[in-house]
């Protein structure tokens, strides 16, 4: 067993010090538990100060309450309860061990065994805990592969997945984040027989994690690992064929200065299937992506290409906007950048189309159907036909025409 406890944390410093102060007197045996400790020792910003105590859940509710401090039942099944104080949740868990696990989903039992919790956490690097001192106690050696930039399992690698299949894509995102360096090639090993487990998972969970990999760090070395180990083709079958061409597009993005858009990246990656067998909309409905990003994903990949030589001028631009919105003429822009990247054609115009495509005012058409119903058109279709031509005529004129001058132009149709 490793017990590194030297150079405690400062914890004075944190901005909800106070807060846990008060959360510490009620329960002086809590902890600080998992990604709280890993970051604060990276000196990381820390979002969620998550907390785990001796106490079983019904004690942790009556000795909060006691203390005048709110607490909200969140997942007694589980053990949570979550603290609320001056606005701000805390969720305190009681300390647990797995009784059976079946790849999804945990029976678990209450343990006043720190060391019996921290056995059931996936990575070395989140197993670690800190008490009200400061002192971090760490069983499994995290400080130790924290230092080293080494994400590996708590125990054996091959039951912590078999435990849990998410933790496969957790390994991956656990990397991007915190690796450096040679990889475990245990955990790496391990990883790659567990790819198949992928499957069993909901797709949500499956999703969930494949977005925060999509907009972290490293993305690119991530998604050739998870290549290379059969990762990538289990969560997206549609690549099947073509998963390396599908990560050479996604590095081409990332190296022609694309944003760090997880939708757009995804986009990348699915370029290929669609133009394969137009797998795209398979694919974000298998996922279950929101409408919003499913309909974001598709216009990217379905729409014509945004180059420089396909947008010359102002009207060209302005034409574009009005037809499509501008988050998707900018991702269509960037991935037929990156396909430029990927031939070695990066041709120039780039950055000032770009750059116009993310500042230039979209034109909005200035009649509606009530400006034709004034004009005496009955209400129906004849609205809507004649509304679509004077469209056409203002978009073709590069979207300046206003609105005194369509509807002289509609005028002028409607006389003929």
């Amino acid at each position: 067993m490793t017990q590194n406890n030297e150079d405690c944390l400062a914890l004075d410093a944190l901005p909800v010090r106070p807060q846990l102060a008060r959360i510490w007197q009620a329960l002086p045996q809590a902890r600080l538990v998992g990604g709280a400790v890993r970051d604060l020792l990276m000196g990381r910003a820390v979002s969620d100060f998550d907390l785990a105590t001796p106490e079983p859940p019904e004690d942790v509710m009556r000795r909060l309450e006691s203390a005048g401090i709110k607490a909200v039942p969140t997942g007694l099944a589980h053990g949570t309860v979550t603290a609320v104080l001056e606005g701000r949740g805390f969720e305190i868990t009681t300390l647990r061990r797995d009784v059976k696990t079946d790849g999804r989903h945990a029976e678990v039992a209450w343990t006043q065994d720190w060391r019996e919790d921290a056995a059931r956490r996936d990575f070395t690097i989140n197993a670690m805990s800190c008490d009200p001192t400061g002192r971090v106690h760490d069983f499994f050696g995290g400080r130790a592969d924290l230092k080293a930039g080494r994400v590996r399992f708590v125990g054996d690698a091959a039951l912590r997945i078999r435990e849990d299949a998410l933790r496969v894509l957790r390994y991956f995102r656990f990397e991007a984040r915190y690796g450096r360096g040679a990889r475990d090639a245990t955990t790496v090993r391990a990883v790659s027989a567990g790819a198949a487990l992928i499957s069993g998972l909901s797709i949500e969970r499956v999703w969930s994690e494949l977005k925060r990999i999509l907009s972290g760090p490293r993305v690119g070395e991530t998604f050739a690992l998870m290549e290379a180990t059969g990762v990538l083709r289990v969560c997206l079958p549609e690549l099947q064929t073509e998963g390396s061409a599908a990560v050479r597009r996604l590095e081409a993005l990332l190296a022609s200065g694309a944003p760090a858009n997880g939708l757009l990246r995804l986009a990348a990656l699915l370029q290929g299937a669609h133009v394969e067998g137009g797998n795209v909309e398979t694919a974000v409905k298998r996922l279950r992506l929101s409408r919003t990003e499913a309909a974001f994903v598709m216009a990217v990949c379905d729409g014509a290409a945004v180059t420089p030589r396909d947008i010359q001028g102002d009207a060209d631009v302005a034409r574009l906007l009005a037809r499509v919105p501008r988050e998707v003429a900018l991702g269509r822009a960037w991935l037929a950048r990156a396909q430029a990247y990927e031939k070695g054609r990066d041709e120039p115009g780039w950055d000032g189309l770009l750059k116009t495509l993310e500042t230039r005012r979209v034109p909005e058409f200035p009649l509606a159907g009530r400006d034709l119903l004034a004009l005496g058109i009955a209400p129906g279709p004849e609205v809507g036909r004649h509304l679509a031509a004077v469209h056409t005529w203002w978009e073709a004129g590069g979207c300046v025409a206003d609105r005194a001058a369509c509807l002289e132009w509609l005028k002028r149709r409607l006389a003929a």
